[in-house]
């Protein structure tokens, strides 16, 4: 008999750490496919065994529970009170209001693996595109040297800054893996990943890019 039991009446839904953890590399271990397989509904899922199972891809009951014990315990994962249904609106719309709080000096941009961005807060137009432009410069030299970054110096991060005398980022670059998508967060100061807002905003990319899987 299982040690574990569900909390009736909660929906499951990422916290921050959870949501970046999710996309924060292209490894595809058991708590990344079942955060993204989270992340991929149009709305939050209710706590339930049958549930768990489907999202996780497991029949064994007790797997379930100690997958979701993992995630609680390493705050990945969050008990709503009420339903939360997928971020209303066109991405060009939303994404600029998520992108405002992720910066304590208001400005930050998201950007695709060729250099462009898609939506941006706070950022002249011109600089956008220099910083989109830069982002997918760092991601080239970066997966060239994957090997001495990975294994030499055993740094798994993927996320680059350029910082001031004291090691504070002026601008940093934080990569979004979703589904075979590369995006980029530029921002400026030290990033505020830890709202609401980051969550949502990476729940609408993988709903808008990790449905139709190709993109």
């Amino acid at each position: 008999m299982s040690k574990y039991s569900l909390t009736e009446g909660l929906f499951l839904y990422p916290t921050p750490a959870g949501a970046y953890y999710a996309v924060s590399s292209e490894e595809n271990d058991k708590p990344r496919q079942f955060l993204r397989k989270l992340l991929q509904q149009p709305q939050t899922p209710a706590l339930t065994v049958e549930n768990l199972k489907r999202l996780m891809d497991q029949d064994d009951t007790t797997k379930c529970f100690e997958l979701l014990h993992q995630c609680q315990k390493l705050r990945w994962i969050q008990g709503l009170d009420e339903v939360l249904d997928y971020p209303d609106g066109t991405l060009e719309n939303i994404l600029p209001g998520f992108l405002s709080t992720m910066s304590e000096n208001g400005k930050a941009l998201l950007a695709d693996k060729q250099g462009f961005y898609l939506a941006s807060f706070g950022f002249p137009h011109e600089v956008a595109e220099e910083l989109s432009a830069l982002s997918a410069d760092i991601a080239t030299v970066h997966d060239r040297r994957t090997g001495l970054l990975r294994n030499n110096l055993a740094l798994a991060s993927h996320a680059w800054s350029v910082v001031d005398v004291f090691g504070n980022s002026l601008v940093g670059f934080w990569p979004l893996f979703i589904a075979k998508n590369r995006f980029v967060i530029a921002i400026s100061g030290i990033p505020h990943f830890n709202q609401p807002e980051f969550v949502s905003l990476v729940w609408a990319l993988n709903i808008r890019y990790s449905a139709k899987g190709s993109e």
